[in-house]
C-alpha cells in the first residue's frame, strides 16, 4: 500500500469517489427541479414554484461542490499519473477541453442566469435556462465519459512511432465507441435515480419531523395548522415526482446495465468472469453464482450457491452458451501480450471486491423500482397512506443514501475490472505513474485532501439539513426579526390516512 504506485490510486480512487457523489445528484436533481419548474408554468400552481425554489437549494449546493471536487480532481492527471497524460493526452485532451470550453461552460453560465433573474423573465422563458443548465450537465458526462469509454475500449487512433503515444486519427470514431454508448445511459439513468432519491429520501425525512405523538395526534397537528398541511401538500407532490423519476431511472439502468454486461463477455472477459466469481469455464448451458467463496490466492471457488442454466440468459440472453472463466482468460491474455508486457504480468483483478460491490449494485438498482413503485401505490389519492406510516418514511429516508452506494459500486466494477490496464491492451496501470512522485508527497497530499473532503462533505450535510429544517416556506431575517412563513391561497388538502 505505502507505494508510489499504490498511493496513487488510493489518492485518485478517494477524489474520483467524492467527486462522484455529486455528479450524479446534481444531473438528477438538476432534471428534477427543471421537470417542477416546467409543472408550475404549465399549472400555474405556486406549490411547484415553492417545489422549484426549495430543492434547488440543494441543487446549488451539489453544484458548487461538485466543482470544487471537480478542481481537485484534474489535479490528479498532473501530479500522479504524467506518464498516463503523455501517453494519452491526444485523446483524453479533446474531450476535457470540449466539456470544458462547451458543455461545462453552457451549465455554469445558465446556472447563474437562473438563479438570479426569478423576476426579470416571464416563467416561460426563466424554465428555459434551467433546462439549459441540465442539458450542460449533461453533456459533461458525455465528455468524459467518452475519454474514460476510450480507455475501456480503444478506437479511433494510431500509435505514433516515434514517440510511443497513441495519436487521435478519427475523432467520430472516438465518439462513437460502442462503449460510450452502453456506458453513458447507464450512467444518466443512474444520476436520474439518484436525484430521485434524494429528492423522495429528504421529503420523508422532513414529514418525519411533523410526526409528534402518535398517528392521530401527527394527523390532527396537520388538519389544525394551514402551514403544515401546505408542507405535507408539497412534500407529498415531491414525493409522488421523484418516485415516478425512480421507477423510470431504475428501470432504464437495469436495462442498460444488462446491455452492458452481454457487451463485456466479448470486450472485457476478464471483468465479467470475476463479477461472477467463474475461474473454470463453465458448462453449457452455464450456471450463475449467486453466492460463492471466492479463494483469490488458489484462483479457485470454494463453495457456492448456483442457478442452473442463469448465467447463460445473463450473458447471452439466452438458455445456452458457455462462459469463459478467468484461468483460461488469464492464460489468453499472456499470449497475447507477454512479448509485449513480460511473463510476470498478473492479470487476475480483485475478485472478491468485484463480486460483491457488483451485487451490491445490482441489489440497490432492483429495490429502487420496487421502492419507486410501491412510494407511487401508497401515495395515491384515493388513499395516501404514507404520512401515517413512520415505517415507510424511514425506509424511504434511509434510502437518500443508497444511491451515492450503488454509484461508487458501479464505479469500482468499471475501474478494478480493468486491471492491470489504464488503456486496455495499451498501457498499464504501473506505467502511468508519474516519475516524480513521492511516498513522503503522496501521503501529505492523500491527507490533506481527505481533510478537505471532510470538511466540503461537512459542509454539504450541514447546509442540506439546515434547509431542510428550515422548510420550504423559511423567510430569512431582515433584521427586524425572524419573519413568519407566508403560504399563498388555502393548500390543496391531501388524503393523510
Amino acid at each position: 500500500m505505502f507505494t508510489v504506485l499504490g498511493l496513487s490510486r488510493f489518492q485518485f480512487a478517494m477524489t474520483t469517489i467524492f467527486h462522484f457523489f455529486y455528479v450524479p445528484m446534481t444531473i438528477g436533481l438538476a432534471l428534477a427541479v427543471a421537470i417542477m419548474e416546467t409543472t408550475y408554468v404549465v399549472t400555474k400552481k405556486d406549490v411547484y414554484k415553492k417545489m422549484t425554489m426549495f430543492w434547488s437549494k440543494i441543487f446549488l449546493l451539489s453544484f458548487a461542490v461538485g466543482v470544487v471536487t471537480g478542481i481537485i480532481q484534474e489535479f490528479q492527471f498532473g501530479m500522479n499519473w504524467s506518464n498516463y497524460s503523455r501517453f494519452m493526452g491526444d485523446i483524453f485532451g479533446a474531450p476535457l477541453a470540449i466539456e470544458a470550453l462547451l458543455a461545462f461552460f453552457l451549465e455554469s453560465t445558465f446556472i447563474g442566469v437562473w438563479m438570479f433573474t426569478w423576476n426579470r423573465f416571464k416563467p416561460a422563458v426563466h424554465v428555459v435556462f434551467i433546462w439549459l443548465t441540465f442539458l450542460g450537465s449533461s453533456m459533461s458526462a458525455i465528455w468524459i465519459l467518452a475519454a474514460n469509454s476510450f480507455m475501456q475500449h480503444p478506437v479511433g487512433f494510431e500509435i505514433n512511432q516515434a514517440t510511443g503515444h497513441v495519436r487521435l486519427r478519427s475523432f467520430g470514431d472516438v465518439m462513437s465507441n460502442p462503449q460510450l454508448w452502453i456506458e453513458f445511459p447507464h450512467v444518466f439513468f443512474a444520476a436520474v435515480c439518484t436525484g430521485a432519491f434524494v429528492v423522495m429520501g429528504c421529503s420523508a425525512f422532513s414529514l418525519l419531523r411533523m410526526h409528534m405523538g402518535n398517528k392521530d395526534q401527527a394527523v390532527a397537528a396537520v388538519e389544525a395548522d394551514s402551514e403544515k398541511q401546505a408542507k405535507v401538500n408539497l412534500f407529498t407532490k415531491s414525493i409522488r415526482l421523484a418516485a415516478l423519476l425512480g421507477l423510470i431511472g431504475s428501470i432504464c439502468v437495469i436495462t442498460y446495465g444488462d446491455l452492458q454486461g452481454k457487451y463485456i463477455v466479448t470486450d472485457q472477459p476478464m471483468k465479467l468472469a470475476a463479477t461472477e466469481a467463474i475461474y473454470e469455464d463453465t458448462g453449457d448451458p452455464a450456471p450463475w453464482n449467486a453466492v460463492a467463496l471466492i479463494n483469490e490466492k488458489d484462483h479457485k471457488i470454494e463453495g457456492s450457491v448456483e442457478i442452473p442454466g442463469a448465467m447463460s440468459q445473463l450473458a447471452y440472453g439466452k438458455k445456452t452458451g458457455a462462459v469463459k472463466g478467468m484461468n483460461t482468460v488469464n492464460k489468453e491474455l499472456h499470449e497475447k501480450y507477454d512479448a509485449k508486457f513480460g511473463k510476470d504480468m498478473n492479470y487476475y483483478v480483485p475478485v472478491t471486491t468485484l463480486f460483491w460491490v457488483f451485487r451490491l449494485m445490482v441489489g440497490i438498482g432492483f429495490a429502487f423500482a420496487l421502492i419507486s413503485a410501491l412510494v407511487l401505490w401508497f401515495t395515491r389519492k384515493k388513499k395516501n397512506t404514507l404520512f401515517t406510516s413512520r415505517w415507510k418514511l424511514w425506509i424511504m429516508g434511509i434510502f437518500t443514501f443508497a444511491p451515492f452506494a450503488a454509484t461508487t459500486s458501479g464505479w469500482l466494477v468499471t475501474e478494478l475490472g480493468r486491471y492491470p490496464w489504464l488503456v486496455y491492451g495499451y498501457q498499464t496501470i504501473a506505467d502511468g505513474v508519474s516519475p516524480t512522485s513521492t511516498v513522503p508527497n503522496l501521503l501529505f497530499t492523500c491527507i490533506v485532501y481527505f481533510l478537505l473532503f471532510l470538511v466540503l462533505g461537512g459542509v454539504m450535510v450541514f447546509y442540506t439539513r439546515r434547509t431542510l429544517h428550515q422548510g420550504p416556506f423559511y423567510k430569512p431575517d431582515d433584521g427586524n426579526g425572524p419573519q413568519p412563513a407566508t403560504v399563498h391561497g388555502a393548500p390543496a388538502r391531501v388524503a393523510l390516512a
